[in-house]
Order: C-alpha cells, then structure tokens, then sequence
C-alpha cells in the first residue's frame, strides 16, 4: 500500500492558497481570494480535477483506488513467464538478488526469514499497487490493467492462495486475505509537536549527538583514460558491481551477459565507439532495452563509461 496523507494534505492546501487573486472574474473557474488572507501569496490557480487525479492514485487495503479491469490465473503464468521470471524465478523462489515472491510461510520467526508475498506482505492491494507502477524492472508502467491483475492473480496462486481458476478483478482482489496481514499493526507512538525553545534554551556546545548513521562513501570519480594491471582494480569495477551488474550479471531485459563473449562480440566489433554513448543516453533495439544510464542518473559520464570498459575487457 502506497498512502501520502501529508503530501495530499499539502497539495490540497497549495491548491487552496493558490487561487489567483484577480478580482472580477474572466469567466473562467478562478476562485478570487483577498491577498491579506493567511497562508495566501497571491499566486497560482486552483488545481483541476485532472491534476488532483494524477495525485490521487494511491489503493487501499479495501479495494478503494482500484481500476476497474480482470485477469485469470492462466493469462498470468503466460505473463510472468515472459515479462518476470527471468527475475524472480519460474515458481517465485528469485534469481540472484532478486526478491523471492513465494514460499517462506512459517519463517518469519527463523534466524534468516523469507520475507515473500504469502508469507510476510500485508495485503493484495499493495501487490497489485506496486506491479501496476514499478513492473517489469525494465519496462515499469507498461502492463494493462487487466495484464496487472492476471500477474497479481498468478503470483497469489504461486503462494497458494487461490485456485488455478480465479479470476480476479477490482470487485474481488480485497477479499483475498493475505496470511500475515493480522500481525501489521497500527504504529502505537503518538504524533508530537514540538515549539521553539525561546527563552534560556539549552546551550548547543553541550548538546552531543551519540550515535548517527555514517553518510554512503561516495563513488570515486574515475576516467576512463585511467589504466590499471588488473581487473580487481580496474576503474570501473565499483560502479559495475554496484550498479550495472544488476541486469548484466544475468541478462535482464536483454542485457548482454558480462563475460559471454559470443554477446558481445558483435557490439565490440561494429559498434565499439558507441558502447558508452548508448550507456549513457539509452538504448533501445529488438533484443532488449536499456534506460539512459541503466536508471542510475546520479552517475556521472565518465564512471558510466569505466563500467562499460570494464565490460567490454570482461567479455573480449
């Protein structure tokens, strides 16, 4: 379940705060609010029912945002076979790092739990919610409603959750009662608000921070005209192993595999000086695509270019 109360509550108080001040009305639907008003600037316009829509796309625990739309058990398999498996495994176990969608029940209390759909999610909402946005990696956003609820319908039948001829819909998706969903329980700690301390407040020198949690190392920055004996301490081996390596270890997406030289010697061969270039800007073609930088935009050009030398020498 994907919920922004906060983020909705500010953009309806935008929304509200906004409306042109503009005295006698144009004929449109702009609402006219005094400039002394509090909490108005004396700018921007009312949100349109199109813009609150692109906002409110949240789906709850009881069904409440679903799309209206169906797909059975049976056109799921065909589906996750073709657009997750490849990830998460023909039975849901997961493929490499990838997160296992199956199995687990009962072992939540292990040393080491699978935390899986029929094991640990909370609801069917929140499975469908997140296919319907972020799936496949590769190509989120780009099943159909009715393509979303056979994937979701496939990996509740992979959890043994429902029979292999449910259909599932926007009517029945949250009747189906995900087992772990009684152990979610609301957060017991109240909400406080603080005040500004103004009067004989305590002197920061004697204010000390005991623990924090130590800032990510930042990547170091790299050229590829940098050269190096080894491939252990080859520039761009950090940012492969950190980054790129999540489809090219495995082939996601149709990404070469690095190392399989009969998948790259094509591309070193007819296509070497533009290796970098599609790493960088994206590349699409019949066997697969890659978004601009494999979706990791933080990366700069020359750490983007180190990692696909870094390849290239792996697969030669």
């Amino acid at each position: 379940m994907f919920r922004f109360p906060r983020l909705w509550a500010t953009l309806v108080a935008i929304a509200m705060a906004g409306c042109a001040d503009s005295g006698a009305g144009t004929g449109d639907t702009t609402v006219s609010y005094k400039g002394d008003r509090i909490g108005h600037f004396g700018f921007g316009t009312p949100a349109t029912p199109e813009q609150i829509a692109g906002w409110d796309i949240d789906i709850r625990p009881d069904g409440a945002g679903l799309p209206e739309g169906s797909g059975s058990v049976e056109d799921g398999e065909w589906l996750y076979e073709e657009q997750c498996a490849e990830c998460h495994g023909s039975f849901g176990e997961g493929v490499g790092r990838y997160p296992i969608l199956a199995g687990g029940q009962g072992s939540l209390k292990d040393e080491r739990p699978t935390r899986s759909v029929g094991s640990y999610w909370p609801y069917t909402s929140t499975l469908f919610d997140y296919i319907y946005r972020a799936m496949p990696f590769t190509m989120p956003e780009s099943l159909s409603v009715d393509e979303t609820y056979a994937v979701t319908a496939y990996v509740l039948y992979l959890n043994d959750l429902v029979e292999d001829d449910l259909v599932l819909d926007h009517t029945n998706l949250a009747s189906i009662r995900l087992p772990n969903e009684p152990n979610f329980v609301p957060d017991p700690r109240p909400d406080v608000a603080n005040t500004r301390c103004m009067n004989d407040c305590r002197d920061p020198a004697q204010v000390n921070i005991i623990s924090e949690v130590a800032p990510a190392a930042p990547l170091p920055q790299v050229s590829v005209t940098e050269t190096e004996t080894t491939a252990a301490h080859h520039p761009g081996r950090q940012t492969y192993d950190q980054f790129c390596g999540i489809c090219h270890r495995v082939g996601v997406g149709g990404a070469p595999i690095t190392g399989d030289t009969d998948a790259w010697s094509e591309r070193i061969t007819n296509r070497a000086e533009t290796l970098a270039t599609n790493a960088i800007d994206g590349v699409s073609s019949g066997g697969g695509s890659m978004p601009p930088k494999g979706g990791f935009m933080q990366l700069t050009d020359d750490e983007v270019r180190a990692a696909v030398d870094y390849m290239v020498g792996e697969s030669s």
